[in-house]
């Protein structure tokens, strides 16, 4: 009988080391096909601070790899350049020291060949270290596999959102998506065109007070922020049957949103008024209409479509103008419960927030995908809380001050990374990303 388990776990653990090299692979791939619209020097421009170039994006995540499992789990593996660990560390305080962020745009070496060789020779080592657990080693490190291809998730949304802000900085006007090796984009479902009749009036769906239990559960991947699951109050509310669209942010500009200090947060009336905000980032007026830059270029705002690229302090005077507030993400993932986790992610190649469908649905529409959503909630430490061991655990955990945390995913997230659980967070003032408002009362 002890044998007969063992031989079942052994061959449990090769299962599972062939399944990740699979997953592994698809992920390392598609990483590249992202790039593939990309020209050499796309790769190298960083046009703020907070955003990377592409190059670097290719790099971290490898080194990502390199640092917490081959120079761990592989005694033999040595890597391709001694400086590649200072150039390509993000935040990893206890790992060394790091490069610059703000100046990742001025480094021309390595060049992109070299930084794809960088890849491919972690892809050998590492799928080397996978074939080995096939063969009946029991490794410790699968986990980390696992953590490492989430991460680099993470990093094809933000190759995907960065490349759109230093595309809108050209006066060109360029389209990523549009390029000489351009993605082919999923087909629309028939209505999704914004045809006439098709439009999804916003209404509000009721959820009774209950104690709820909020949290990951430990079956599957979850990032440690997700955790633990714990018992929370979550009074009786209503959430929007859909996100806001462009067409109800317009009517909020043009009943003066942006010039109404009384809407606003204090800090969020400072950037308003610094910044010179007057309608979502990437959104300009030419000819009395209001135009939006896409990953696909410019063109006119589509008032169906959700709208996006706003910060948190814009979601919060929305819904103070509209007379509503923005959900809790207690909330938020109480309503996800009953939704199936389908949406516009990035595998439909729209890289774009796509307008609801009336699809006969009763609860709430567009939960995942299109845009990430704004909710109340700071981010902070569940209850309980405890960070990863070691310098990992300065992946979440030391973020949790100054942010607040936004759900559901968006056009560049991956469907297979998004969960009802997960928490991503930003800065109230971050506009870059794909981030969006849906209102509860």
């Amino acid at each position: 009988m002890r044998f007969e388990q063992a031989r079942g776990e052994e061959s449990s653990v090769q299962a599972e080391a062939g399944d990740l090299a699979d997953r592994y692979r698809r992920v390392r791939a598609f990483t590249e096909e992202l790039c593939r619209p990309l020209a050499v020097e796309d790769h190298v421009i960083q046009s703020m601070p907070d955003a990377s170039p592409t190059k670097w994006h290719l790099a971290h995540t490898s080194w990502f790899f390199e640092t917490f499992v081959l120079s761990v789990a592989d005694p033999v593996y040595r890597g391709l350049h001694p400086l590649y660990g200072y150039l390509f560390n993000s935040y990893y305080e206890a790992v060394g020291e790091r490069h610059c962020r703000p100046r990742r745009g001025q480094l021309s070496r390595p060049t992109v060949e070299e930084v794809r060789e960088y890849r491919r020779h972690v892809d050998r080592h590492l799928l080397a270290l996978l074939d080995r657990a096939t063969q009946g080693e029991r490794p410790d490190w699968v986990s980390l596999v696992e953590l490492g291809l989430h991460h680099e998730q993470q990093h094809q949304e933000l190759i995907l959102t960065d490349i759109k802000h230093a595309f809108q900085a050209n006066p060109l006007r360029p389209g990523y998506a549009t390029g000489a090796s351009p993605l082919t984009p999923a087909p629309l479902p028939a209505g999704e065109r914004g045809l006439p009749g098709k439009r999804v009036v916003s209404g509000w769906i009721a959820y009774p007070a209950a104690l709820r239990e909020i949290g990951h559960d430990g079956r599957g991947f979850a990032f440690d922020n997700e955790s633990p699951r714990h018992a929370e109050w979550v009074g009786a509310f209503d959430l929007a049957s859909r996100p806001v669209t462009n067409g109800e942010w317009l009517a909020f500009m043009a009943d003066g949103g942006y010039a109404r200090p009384q809407l606003w947060l204090s800090e969020g009336w400072k950037n308003v008024t610094g910044q010179a905000w007057e309608a979502p980032l990437y959104w300009e007026r030419r000819d009395e209409e209001w135009w939006t830059m896409t990953l696909s270029g410019m063109r006119p705002v589509d008032v169906e479509e959700p709208v996006s690229h706003v910060s948190y302090y814009e979601a919060d005077a929305y819904a103070q103008w509209a007379g509503a507030r923005l959900p809790t993400e207690a909330e938020w993932e109480v309503a996800a419960e009953e939704c199936a986790v389908e949406g516009n992610f990035v595998e439909s190649r729209a890289f774009h927030p796509r307008a609801a469908v009336d699809g006969g649905a009763n609860g709430p529409r567009q939960m995942f995908g299109d845009v990430w959503e704004w909710t109340r909630s700071a981010y902070l430490p569940y209850p309980g809380f405890r960070p990863l061991a070691g310098a990992l655990g300065e992946y979440n955990g030391k973020f949790m001050c100054n942010q607040f945390v936004l759900r559901g995913g968006s056009c560049a997230t991956s469907r297979t990374h998004i969960r009802r659980t997960y928490r991503n967070f930003f800065p109230p003032d971050a506009r870059w990303q794909f981030s969006g408002v849906r209102l509860a009362r």
